[in-house]
């Protein structure tokens, strides 16, 4: 009798989609292996990728298996996406005064760098970070220190860390583009000028209270980043609109046109020329009316951000 063919999984379909600028993805769950994360991507139609590369709910984490490191890589290259970046765990606080805390913190940026370099990934994005009770000057001190340690650690890796912009909630750090700055020039004073860069995430800008529209808004919040940080140091977008007003200083993602930032916000984003080139990743709700994770939510706010440029 004839043996059996095995079977084999189907490749995910890519979502038919037109080749054009903007680069636009978005945030994928690494359930079920981080390579799943690949094929959610390509199923709901990203061009780009963001992911955790661990539990970011916990200090411990296992190393990575090589093999599952080379599966990683193989679907990235087999999906031929444009990015993927990593995401820091939400515990990592380099700005800590306390002296175990900050510790941790910077160990865990050196875990996120050498995990993502392990995954040909040449970015991870993270946030700078909270004051609490010491004065707001020494905690951005503190965590531009931080940074550059955790860098100066990983000098024999490609990999870099893009510092994300802030909604200011709390005592977090970040919330203006004159704060990152001073960070920047901290580590770039400390040699790692090439491997250090940023991420503004609407959301967050918007809640700090940058506008975003009319076109005079938008145009004067990247004057400011420009005349700050530079656009040549933006090198990626957290795609989200806000559950809350600008100025409201609170960090609540809402879908794409739903929110307090707006549609028309969007549509001059997706056009604007000193943007053409910078990737956009979503982290808009992935829940439907049910509560339960729903890729047809990844698939409209991509449609409805696609559908923003002028053709």
């Amino acid at each position: 009798m004839a043996a059996k063919t095995p079977r084999t999984k189907p490749k995910p379909a890519r979502v038919p989609i037109p080749v054009r600028k903007p680069i636009v993805g978005a945030h994928q769950s690494i359930a079920g292996g981080l390579s799943r994360a690949v094929d959610r991507a390509v199923e709901t139609g990203c061009h780009c990728l963001q992911v955790f590369t661990r539990n970011i709910n916990r200090w411990d984490v296992s190393p990575l298996d090589a093999a599952a490191a080379e599966a990683f890589r193989q679907a990235v290259k087999a999906a031929d996406l444009s990015l993927v970046v990593a995401h820091d765990s939400y515990l990592i606080n380099p700005a800590s005064s306390d002296p175990t805390l900050r510790k941790k913190s910077i160990d865990g940026l050196v875990i996120e760098i050498e995990r993502a370099a392990l995954l040909d990934i040449p970015w991870v994005v993270a946030h700078p970070g909270a004051a609490g009770d010491q004065p707001r000057a020494e905690a951005v001190q503190r965590a531009a220190d931080g940074i550059a340690e955790a860098l100066a650690r990983t000098h024999h890796l490609a990999t870099g860390i893009l510092i994300e912009t802030t909604a200011g909630q709390g005592s977090c750090l970040g919330d203006s583009f004159e704060e990152i700055a001073c960070m920047l020039e901290t580590i770039d004073a400390a040699g790692h000028a090439a491997r250090v860069a940023v991420c503004l995430d609407t959301c967050h800008v918007f809640a700090a209270g940058y506008g975003l529209s009319p076109k005079q808004e938008l145009d004067r919040t990247l004057a400011a980043f420009d005349a700050a940080i530079g656009l040549d140091r933006l090198k990626v977008i957290h795609a989200n609109d806000s559950k809350r007003e600008q100025g409201s200083r609170v960090d609540r993602h809402e879908a794409i046109g739903r929110g307090k930032i707006g549609a028309d916000a969007f549509r001059l984003i997706m056009n604007h020329p000193q943007l053409a080139n910078i990737p956009l990743i979503l982290e808009t709700p992935k829940e439907g009316d049910d509560g339960k994770p729903c890729p047809d939510q990844d698939r409209g706010n991509l449609a409805t951000l696609r559908g923003f440029v002028a053709s």
